[in-house]
C-alpha cells in the first residue's frame, strides 16, 4: 500500500505515534505503530499500537476497556511521526494512561538549578489495581 511506504520506519519497522485527544488538544500518551498496527487502525478507526515489551499488537482498551476511537490520522512533515486525534472512551474522563490518569503526561518539571524535579500534576482518576487484571 503506497500510503504506509511513504512513512520512514525506523530500523526495527515501528513509527512513534502521539495520541491527541480531539476536543481538548491534549496530548495523552506516545507509542509506537508497525504496518499492521497502523493499517488495522485506520481500518477500524481504533487505536492499534505495537508494544515492544510484550513483542505483538496491542490493541488500546484490550484489558482497561479504555479504548481511543480514531477521527484523524496525520503524519508529520518528515513522514516519521504519526499523529492521532482520538475520543478516549470508557471511563469518564477518559483514562489514557496505565496509571489511572487522564494522560501519561502528568510529570511537570518544576524549580531552579539543582532543586529541579518533577512533580505530579494530574490525579489518579481510577485506581490501575481495579483496572487491570
Amino acid at each position: 500500500m503506497k500510503w504506509l511506504d511513504q512513512i520512514k520506519w525506523d530500523a526495527a519497522g515501528l513509527v512513534p505515534v502521539i495520541a491527541q485527544e480531539r476536543g481538548t488538544g491534549d496530548v495523552l500518551m506516545f507509542a509506537w505503530m508497525d504496518r499492521q498496527a497502523l493499517l488495522q487502525t485506520a481500518e477500524s478507526g481504533r487505536a492499534v499500537y505495537y508494544s515492544r515489551s510484550r513483542q505483538r499488537l496491542w490493541f488500546k482498551g484490550e484489558e482497561s476497556g479504555h479504548v481511543q476511537q480514531v477521527h484523524d490520522i496525520r503524519l508529520d512533515c518528515d513522514n516519521d511521526v504519526v499523529l492521532l486525534q482520538v475520543t478516549q472512551t470508557g471511563h469518564e474522563p477518559g483514562i489514557a494512561c496505565h496509571t489511572g490518569r487522564h494522560s501519561c503526561f502528568f510529570q511537570h518539571l518544576e524549580g531552579q538549578g539543582e532543586q529541579r524535579s518533577w512533580e505530579i500534576t494530574d490525579a489518579v482518576l481510577k485506581d490501575p489495581q481495579s483496572i487491570y487484571k
